[in-house]
């Protein structure tokens, strides 16, 4: 039944960005105590794990708006589906996710961040959930924040409870350069927050974001986001393939699954509205008791 898909990606997309991307507001004024080095130390070594994180942070798109059509294909258990849909993006305002009726190209499905709330819209049966994030319990406890989840979407680097990385913030992340494969481990820790970026060695792109969280009263989740086939995107480029596996023990129960996202005609149109409307005719449902069982997958 085609609502009950759109329920699960709606609960897998969710559940992906609040156990992987949860970072509470307290977090965001920890501070990080800084490695000390001798003042012996080569300044050559310091410095070369500081300029590939500017190098890095240098590949981030710089646009206001991306838009892209979509393919979108859910694996959770016994489900494997690819649905056609629609990618809608402004920095810092809204992050869209539309699904479609294959072939008909009808809406069927809507989810939306914002900086202050999530929507999602049925548009089968014609009700939606719009809810600050801090009045949902799940939610809330996983501390997600939208800005992390954007930072993932635009393939940068990201500091829980930061809107954005500044040029100053760079010197708290860790490049390891030692080795000599393709890619370079990016790190940062925060409490109980690990993040992992493989960036290519040469390219300085990111290939890969790997963030695990370790909650008491949640257990622990696990994020794995991966980057392909980048496309131009201005002088810049984006990557047209994204993957994102993610475990979780949230519900108490083990969970994993793995959305992708196909983009093609990527581009940088304006004219569309950041904020969805909607009609009369559609039904508000109460948040906690629909998320519930979005997060069950009932």
């Amino acid at each position: 039944m085609m609502i009950k898909t759109i329920h699960k990606w709606c609960a897998l997309l969710l559940l992906a960005t609040l156990t992987a991307c949860a970072s509470h507001q307290r977090m965001a004024g920890t501070k990080i105590s800084s490695t000390g080095s001798s003042k012996s130390s080569d300044a050559s070594e310091v410095a070369a794990p500081l300029r590939f994180v500017q190098q890095v942070a240098d590949q981030r798109l710089y646009q206001k708006d991306i838009v892209a059509d979509m393919t979108f294909r859910i694996k959770a258990g016994k489900l494997d589906q690819n649905l056609p849909g629609a990618l809608r993006m402004r920095r810092d305002e809204v992050i869209r996710l539309q699904i479609f009726i294959p072939i008909l190209g009808s809406e069927v499905g809507r989810l939306e961040f914002t900086p202050d709330y999530v929507l999602v819209v049925d548009r089968i049966h014609h009700e939606y959930i719009k809810a600050d994030y801090s009045k949902l319990d799940f939610l809330r406890d996983n501390g997600l924040d939208f800005y992390s989840l954007q930072s993932l979407f635009w393939n940068q680097l990201l500091l829980p409870g930061t809107q954005r990385v500044s040029e100053a913030d760079l010197a708290r992340f860790q490049a390891d350069l030692s080795g000599n494969g393709a890619t370079v481990p990016v790190t940062y820790t925060q409490g109980q927050l690990q993040f992992c970026w493989e960036a290519d060695r040469n390219l300085s792109r990111i290939l890969s974001a790997h963030v695990s969280y370790q909650s008491a009263k949640h257990g622990t989740s696990s994020l794995v986001w991966k980057y392909a086939d980048f496309q131009p995107l201005g002088v810049k480029f984006f990557p047209a393939t994204q993957s994102f596996t993610f475990t979780t023990n949230a519900t108490g129960t083990p969970q994993q699954g793995t959305i992708t996202l196909n983009l093609g005609r990527l581009g940088t149109d304006s004219k569309w509205d950041a904020r969805t409307t909607l009609s009369s005719k559609y039904k508000k449902i109460e948040a906690t008791d629909v998320f519930d069982k979005f997060i069950l997958l009932q």
